[in-house]
């Protein structure tokens, strides 16, 4: 998979949020940050993929466009 920064980095609500893409096509993962830290590592939503603020603040300054991305399951035997 390969990380693609939000369509608007005007907006500050998607400013953080890193879609995933595999093949050019959308996975509908998305990494994004939370004001609910306590919700980090549940399953709260859909194929998000939620941290603290700054941290994926700091992973979309730093992960270049088309970076490869290994997303583990709760078994981290198995990747998605």
């Amino acid at each position: 998979m390969a990380a693609m920064p939000a369509a608007s980095p005007a907006a500050p609500a998607t400013r953080s949020v890193l879609y995933l893409y595999r093949d050019g096509r959308d996975t509908l993962y998305r990494l994004h940050g939370t004001v609910e830290p306590w919700t980090i590592g549940t399953m709260v939503s859909s194929g998000c993929i939620r941290l603290l603020n700054q941290d994926i603040l700091d992973l979309y300054r730093r992960v270049p466009v088309g970076s490869r991305v290994v997303v583990l399951g709760s078994n981290a035997g198995t990747a998605v």
